[in-house]
């Protein structure tokens, strides 16, 4: 059993292939326990990919993958009775009614909680008479979390688990997460397009592309190291300087602003070396990081 201190996940060095593409390359990441670990990145950046190897779905072809000081592809008893996992795409028994997805799910998990998973039933305002198959897409949400945390998991993964869903239901579904690991101090890793819920919820933030972690930090360091500058230049310009550590650029003539990774003090020395003055800079929100570090048109060795 991993103690009290022990990161919950700790992966080594994972690399995955698909043919000549690497899906995951050479990826490091720690999981302190009792933090929510938001995971950011394009489609196909690699996401889905490392939460399979969380689950033991898939085998290290290089690397090593460890869930509470587990191998999960050697214990998957021992690892996933302790995990809870809902997805864009649920895999719930769709003829079953809301009780009997209930009563089934206890079945597996010595320890479900019924009062819990009753307050939950109440709380998403599901009927137990209720048949999956003719719930809405949003309640079928609801069902999938109830399922995933009525047994009180030390780990709960989320596979975009609001996508296509309407704010009020992506409000509960948070709301639920934030209490779960504001009165049980569990842990979460929340993987999601959506950087506004990402940025509401999570206390760290990873971001994948292309396979590779380009940054992994507390939301306050990841969004305190990077900045919005406009630049005042000596005469017009018809495109941007090439400028370290600059990230995304915008502007005409004169004014151009760039979202930059890196100290003030740093960026205005870079900036005045191609003849450029700081004349406003401001923080930007962890979108316009997504945003720009997606699309960065900078060397890879730049990347933080």
């Amino acid at each position: 059993m991993s103690g009290s201190n022990d990161p919950i996940v700790e992966i080594t060095n994972l690399t995955r292939r698909y043919g000549d593409k690497k899906a995951l390359d050479n990826v490091s990441l720690s999981i302190p326990r009792g933090s929510v670990f938001g995971m950011v990145g394009e489609n196909g950046a690699g996401k889905t990919t490392l939460i399979k190897h969380i689950m033991g779905l898939l085998r290290a072809q290089e690397g090593s993958v460890r869930v509470f000081g587990l191998d999960p592809v050697v214990d998957p008893p021992g690892v996933l009775s302790r995990i809870g996992y809902l997805s864009e795409e649920s895999d719930l028994p769709q003829w079953m009614r809301i009780d009997e997805l209930m009563t089934y799910s206890r079945a597996f998990y010595p320890g479900w909680d019924d009062d819990y998973a009753e307050d939950l039933r109440r709380q998403f305002a599901l009927e137990p008479k209720s048949v999956l198959k003719n719930l809405s897409k949003g309640q079928r949400a609801r069902a999938g979390l109830l399922v995933a945390l009525a047994y009180r998991p030390e780990l709960l993964l989320l596979d975009e688990p609001s996508a296509g869903l309407d704010p009020v239901v992506r409000r509960d579904i948070l709301s639920a997460i934030i209490r779960t690991i504001a009165d049980e101090g569990r842990t979460v890793l929340f993987s999601s397009h959506l950087l506004g819920e990402v940025e509401r919820v999570s206390d760290r933030v990873v971001m994948i592309r292309h396979g590779e972690i380009v940054f992994c930090d507390t939301l306050d360091a990841v969004k305190q190291g990077h900045l919005r500058v406009t630049f005042r230049f000596e005469s017009a310009r018809l495109e941007p300087p090439v400028l370290e550590g600059a990230l995304d650029w915008s502007g005409e003539g004169r004014e151009w602003t760039a979202l930059c990774f890196g100290a003030l003090d740093q960026i205005r020395r870079a900036g005045a070396a191609v003849g450029g003055e700081v004349i406003s800079s401001s923080q930007p929100s962890l979108d316009d990081i997504f945003v720009a570090r997606a699309g960065a048109r900078i060397a890879e060795h730049a990347e933080a």
